[in-house]
């Protein structure tokens, strides 16, 4: 074991051991109704009468007469069913993890990096600037999470596990909170690509990786437990930063009203990082998605349109130097942190004209001497709840493209759909107008700054209503070309053109057809490398042993899909995990393993591989995969989806928090995305798809929806984890919108009685 790694274990299970807190047992089973009789619910401060409808999966759907009273009654709600997770989402956000962990070496690090993004800057000028219907709303939501705090019987499992003490939620908070949901995708890439600079052909490799141009979870190179990979875990595992997205047009579902699908990709964890819910009042019908925490809805419908949406990767930020900058123009910042078990410090963030200087961050690899800032469209103010607000209450095409205007972060492709029959889509963020010249390196020249003095919205980059096609799909790809750069590192393409090929196959779409698309397990990119690793390997058959040939011949016909019950997809996976390391230099891997799925680039090299090399690495891929298949029986029996608890890694309790070991279907660039290292055996998913909706806009009832676990975040309640096998056999429930439907299917109320 590493040195740094045991420290890291070693003061964990120290600080872990140190407070009887940590060792508080989970909470006792709670069935629905045990649940529901927790929320505080008389004596409110609302103007009327509010009813909260409830079905069997504990999903709340608020009627109420006034919107005042609908976002305090969403706030409150929140609170009921994920407390917990918004204390450690706000600590997290606020760079206040050690008052939760301790005094741990990597989480200082860690937490170091954050204080130095500053997620917060521009919270409080945000919300001085919302309009007055936003803030009203927003500062009724407060108040209800805030309501029930106070007034809870009973405090979340977080609470004593962490040292949690009951602290008053301000509205800024919340704006800050949705940053930490929408940080830079690019930082990932950063964090993966710095150790490579150290490389004499870094400019060859960086022009490389600038012309694949893609970004998607590693498979090869990312093992290792460092702050750096750390730091990129903890972010890309709470950030929106992938999924799927599709609409279809009427012309193609005959309804005369589009449909919609939408699958976010986020970390793999328990309590899910949606919450569902619906609100019926004067202004707002609407139901779906929502980030704990966050009040309106991120991927839904209203009663006139529907919405989803992709990461689009672009470039909102960027690194430059200033190690020349005039000392003068460096100010420095002191700033408290407070330490579970032990003495409080500060850390020292320097700021530049340009931005803070994030090479100061030990999580942050950089070569000797080496000062950079970051640049972030994020540090811009920019009232994402506002046009989401707006979103939300939008009819038609044209107010939903408008209200898109002020939206920056995170950059989205947003997908739409109406009970017209049209669909779109619109290129969603701010970007600094820079010029369309690729980057010569990482780290920019300070003069490059000056493309950050004018700022182009989504007007000026692409939309589209109603293409010839019939519908839109996005996966975080590549989009339309722009007078801007978009960004530089995309996902690989396999998702975004499996979604067409299947889309226009089909004359008629139903609802049904597009629950099987959001499942559907077909890798372009391991067809790719399957057919040129067989091909190369034909060219001389008889060296191979009758082992070797009893595992090329179960790699030949495999059909390129990921299903749990496949044998083909272990055979190739495990040969792989054996043959690309042997096979092509370790920093190739890296750079293009860090920007996508490495098999497009590597098969186009298997042809003309040395013959000895490709000989000692054949060997070594075919004897893990025999391995591997005596082990393995099928592709789910390697590849689990195991369903834990945040807190699962935690030394000696952490057992506690693991609920379900299972077979996963998918892989890293299936549209059932299930992300994972390369591995010739047992391993978990970590990341991928852990919700979804579907709506026919044709029914305002016609809309289901299923998350990864429950939509409670009460440790051992009946709806924490009760989704877990619908979602894992593409099964989903119908939320309606029509409030005489959710009177007449949603069994529980809770009745909110003003004072």
């Amino acid at each position: 074991m590493p040195p740094t790694v045991r420290v890291f274990l070693t003061l964990t299970l120290a600080t872990a051991l140190a407070s009887c807190a940590v060792l508080t047992p989970l909470p006792e089973p709670r069935s629905l109704d045990q649940r529901l009789a927790m929320i505080p619910a008389t004596a409110l401060p609302v103007q009327g009468p509010v009813t909260v409808w409830w079905n069997e999966h504990q999903v709340p759907f608020i009627e109420a007469t006034t919107d005042r009273d609908a976002a305090f009654a969403l706030g409150l709600v929140h609170a009921h069913l994920r407390l917990g997770q918004m204390e450690v989402m706000r600590r997290v956000s606020q760079a206040r993890i050690s008052e939760m962990a301790g005094p741990i070496p990597q989480v200082a690090d860690i937490e170091h990096a954050l204080r130095i993004l500053d997620l917060g800057k521009t919270s409080a000028t945000v919300y001085a600037s919302m309009p007055a219907d936003t803030k009203a709303w927003l500062d009724a939501f407060v108040e209800g999470v805030n309501h029930y705090q106070a007034n809870a019987k009973e405090l979340p499992h977080e609470y004593a596990l962490l040292g949690l003490e009951k602290e008053p939620w301000r509205a800024e908070e919340i704006l800050t909170i949705g940053r930490l949901a929408s940080i830079d995708v690019s930082w990932l890439v950063w964090i993966r690509l710095m150790p490579l600079r150290e490389r004499e052909d870094w400019p060859k490799l960086w022009a490389q990786i600038l012309e694949e141009g893609t970004a998607s979870a590693p498979s090869f190179a990312w093992n290792q437990r460092t702050a750096a990979n750390e730091l990129s875990r903890l972010l890309s595992t709470m950030s929106r930063n992938g999924s799927n997205s599709m609409a279809v047009a009427a012309s193609k579902t005959g309804t005369g009203a589009a449909m919609i699908a939408s699958d976010p990709h986020l970390g793999i964890s328990l309590p899910n990082l949606w919450v569902l819910a619906g609100v019926k009042s004067p202004s707002y019908n609407m139901v779906g998605f929502m980030v704990p925490g966050v009040p309106f809805v991120a991927v839904g419908r209203n009663e006139h349109i529907a919405w989803g949406g992709t990461n689009m990767r672009s470039a909102g930020s960027d690194l430059f130097d200033v190690s020349k900058l005039p000392r003068d123009q460096i100010k420095e910042r002191i700033v408290p942190v407070k330490k579970r078990w032990w003495f409080d410090s500060e850390i020292t963030v320097r700021d530049t004209p340009v931005g803070p200087i994030l090479s100061d961050a030990a999580a942050v690899p950089k070569r000797e001497g080496e000062e950079f800032a970051l640049r972030w469209i994020g540090h811009n103010p920019s009232d994402e709840f506002t046009a989401m607000l707006k979103v939300n209450r939008a009819r038609n095409w044209d107010e939903f493209r408008t209200a898109l205007e002020a939206f920056s972060i995170s950059p989205q492709n947003f997908v739409y759909a109406d009970v017209k029959g049209n669909v779109g889509q619109v290129t969603a963020t701010h970007l600094p107008k820079r010029s369309k010249d690729l980057p010569a390196d990482l780290i920019r020249p300070l003069g490059d700054a000056a493309a950050w003095d004018q700022i182009v919205t989504s007007r000026d980059l692409p939309q589209v209503l109603n293409p010839q096609s019939g519908f839109v799909a996005s996966a975080n790809n590549r989009g339309a070309d722009a007078a801007v750069p978009i960004g530089y590192f995309f996902s690989a393409d396999d998702r975004v053109t499996r979604m067409q090929e299947l889309l226009g196959s089909m004359t008629r779409v139903t609802a049904t057809d597009l629950k099987r698309i959001q499942m559907d397990t077909y890798s372009s990119s391991s067809v790719l490398m399957r057919d040129a690793f067989v091909a190369r390997v034909k060219k001389n058959p008889a060296a191979l042993t009758p082992t070797q040939s009893a595992v090329v011949a179960a790699i030949e016909p495999w059909n390129g899909r990921y299903d749990r019950d496949s044998k083909g997809a272990v055979a190739f996976e495990a040969a792989m995990k054996g043959f690309v390391p042997a096979a092509f230099p370790e920093h190739e891997i890296m750079a293009f393993d860090a920007t996508g799925s490495p098999y497009p680039r590597l098969a186009a090299q298997l042809a003309t591989l040395d013959p000895a090399k490709f000989d000692a690495a054949l060997t070594a891929g075919l004897t893990a995969a025999d391995e591997a298949m005596k082990a393995y029986s099928t592709w789910g029996d390697m590849h689990r989806m195991v369903v834990q608890g945040q807190f699962a890694a935690i030394p000696v309790i952490g057992s506690r928090y693991v609920f379900d070991d299972v077979p996963a279907a998918g892989s890293s660039e299936t549209l059932l995305k299930t992300d994972h290292d390369s591995s010739a055996e047992r391993h978990a998913t970590r990341y991928g798809a852990q919700a979804r909706h579907v709506s026919d806009l044709s029914n305002p009832d016609a809309n289901w929806f299923v998350m990864l676990g429950g939509n409670d975040g009460w440790f051992n309640s009946s709806t924490f984890r009760d989704q877990v096998d619908a979602f894992q056999n593409g099964k989903s429930f119908q939320v309606p919108l029509q409030i005489e439907t959710v009177r007449k299917t949603f069994k529980h109320k809770t009745l909110l009685a003003p004072k």
